[in-house]
Order: structure tokens, then sequence, then C-alpha cells
């Protein structure tokens, strides 16, 4: 039990560390005068940055190896009820989340300029389609199923497309699926970094979270363990770079180098908080990140529509978001402090709400 108890402190210290660092991220007061490691790579390349969003889907499928247990005595309809169920809910709120504020010069916003995919909804298919292969074909079938993933991946972008941004086959088959309509729009052109075909290698990311978290259940909080999986770790990085040679290393294409060089670096990760919390037992550092470990899924949308509320709030000629950060941080920090210090201030208020709802014992899962 306490074994059960600890894995979990190293969970949520996991994901209070990634999802501070995404909001951190995701919410800087100038970019232009943003620090680099805090910026994704704009096109081939990795960054501290682009490691967040693939350690968030292995966080999520070291969370599955407490859950996916608890499914094997139920039936097969009763298991896709409850999958489908989370999928479509957590799709769904990644949805909203776009079409927020609902409208616009006092009118309902129209659909059909809305994205379709993005973060929460990569989520979900990827928590789909790994929850029915560890449970049909278990680690054995899961293994072969990632293998092929990645190198099918990898086939389907030189068969029909290259590695540029326009000539891609994500931005192909998303153009023809759903049109440039509903595609994100922050790079030169209609692209989406969380396309359809771009999510078959993300699955991989789930899978190698969730065997971490049996790995580590099976064998205990021991040195032997984290010595593997921190051997193993170096292993697909070693990979990831020989791979990277004629296959580049690309977070937005989601590559599959890209995914053995995240997956070697989340293990090695995970093997330090191991060590650190459960064989060490230094947990005084921990509270922060706990409170935003325990609900993660609110304070991330909590963060994403505080930024889009002040982005659409006007202060003078200018956006309250724009506003603030200019007259707020950077005219007293500077330019790259006050981007950092306007982001933090993101996070810090998100993790007030977080520590009521902790202190009130509230924790939204669905």
């Amino acid at each position: 039990m306490n074994q059960l108890k600890n894995r979990y402190l190293s969970l949520d210290v996991f994901r209070g560390l990634d999802l501070a660092l995404m909001i951190i991220v995701n919410s800087p007061g100038k970019e232009a005068t943003t620090f680099a490691p805090l910026l994704h790579a704009k096109w081939h390349g990795f960054t501290l940055t682009d490691l967040v969003f693939p350690t968030f889907l292995f966080i999520v499928g070291n969370s599955m190896s407490f859950s996916m247990p608890k499914y094997e005595s139920l039936s097969n309809k009763v298991f896709f009820t409850k999958v489908i169920k989370r999928t479509l809910i957590i799709f769904l709120l990644g949805f909203l989340m776009y079409w927020f504020p609902f409208f616009e010069n006092g009118s309902l916003k129209n659909l059909s300029d809305t994205r379709i995919f993005g973060v929460l909804q990569r989520i979900a298919l990827c928590y789909f389609f790994a929850s029915i292969v560890l449970r049909f074909f278990k680690t054995k079938g899961a293994i072969i199923f990632s293998i092929i993933a990645l190198i099918t991946y990898q086939v389907a972008l030189l068969a029909f497309g290259d590695y540029s941004l326009a000539g891609n086959a994500v931005l192909k088959l998303d153009a023809w699926l759903i049109g440039e309509s509903h595609m994100y729009h922050g790079n030169i052109i209609a692209f989406d970094p969380e396309g359809v075909l771009s999510t078959l290698p993300a699955i991989v990311n789930i899978i190698a979270g969730y065997m971490a978290g049996t790995y580590i259940q099976k064998s205990g909080q021991n040195y032997k363990t984290i010595t593997r999986m921190i051997v193993l770790g170096a292993l697909l990085i070693v990979v990831a770079l020989a791979w990277n040679q004629c296959f580049p290393i690309n977070k937005k294409l989601w590559t599959s180098s890209f995914v053995l060089l995240t997956i070697g670096l989340d293990l090695i990760i995970l093997s330090a908080l191991v060590y650190v919390l459960d064989i060490l037992k230094k947990v005084k550092w921990t509270y922060f990140f706990e409170i935003l470990g325990k609900n993660p899924l609110f304070i991330y949308l909590m963060s994403e529509l505080l930024v889009t509320t002040l982005n659409v709030l006007k202060i003078k000629d200018s956006s309250a978001y724009e506003w603030i950060a200019d007259n707020v941080f950077v005219s007293w920090l500077g330019g790259y402090l006050g981007s950092l210090g306007f982001a933090v201030s993101i996070l810090l208020t998100c993790w007030i709400v977080g520590y009521f709802l902790n202190k009130n014992k509230i924790y939204i899962k669905i």
C-alpha cells in the first residue's frame, strides 16, 4: 500500500511539473522576448518545450497502468462504454475550448472556422486506441503494434509527401479530410501539429508510459528498476539520434525519431523522480507540483480559457493580455524576464484555484 501511495505521489509530481511548464510555455507575455528553451523548435530540431506534450501523453499511459487492470474483469461492452465516454468528453472539451468564448460581435461564433483537432483531442484519441491495444493485445502485442506504427508512419510520410511544412502528408490528409478552415493557423500556412495522421505515432507515447508504470509496480521502486529504465531510456535516445540522420526529429510532424527521443527522456525523468521521491524520500519540495497534478485536466483547461478571456477583453486600445504583459510585467522586469513573469502569474493564478480545490478535497476526474 505504501508503494502504491508513493507511486501516486510520483505521478502527481510528474504531472504537476509537466503541467507547470505547459502553462508557462502557452502563456508568454511576449513571444518575441521569450527565453529560447521555452519556445518550440520552428520545424526540425528539439527544445525543452517540445518535450512537454509527449510527456503528458506518457503520464496518461502511466496513470492507465493503475486503472486498466480494474477493467480486466469487465465485459467488452462495459469496457467500451467507459472508454468511449471518456474519449468523447475529453475530445469535446478540447473542441469547446477552441470555440470559446462562443460569441463574437453579438452573434454565435461560426463553427465552420473552429479548429477540430488539438491537444485534448489528441489525448482523447491516443487514450482510446491505446486502451484497445492494451486490452486486446496485451504487452507483447502492444510492443509489436508500437514498432509497426512507428515504421508505418515514417513510410507514409515518405510515400505521400516530404518533410517540408507545405508538402507533408499530415497536412495533405487534414486538408482533404477536414479542410484548412478547421486547422491550426499559427504557422505560416494552415497546418495542424495535432492532425489525424500524426496521431498514430503519438499512441506509442501512451503505450510506453503504461509499460513503464506496469514495470515499476511489478519490479518495485529500487535501484535495479531505475537503472534498467535509465539504460533503456539512453538506448532509445541513441536510436532516435541515429534515426534523426535520415528521419528528422520534428515535434510538429511527431516523427518516429521524435517519439523515441521523448520516450527515452521521459524514462530517465521518471527514474529520477522515483529515486528522489521513493528511494531518498525527499518530498518537501513537491507540494506546489502535487496541487497541479491532482486536477491536471481542469487546471489546464482553466489556464487556456483564462488566456483566451484576457485576449478577448479590451483595456484601452489593446487586449487585456497584451496590456497587462506590457504595463505590469515588461515595463517592470524588462522584455525576457517580464514575459516569463507574466507566464508565471498565469501559472500562480491557476495554482491558487487548484489549492482551494485540493483543500476541499475536490478532484475533478472523467
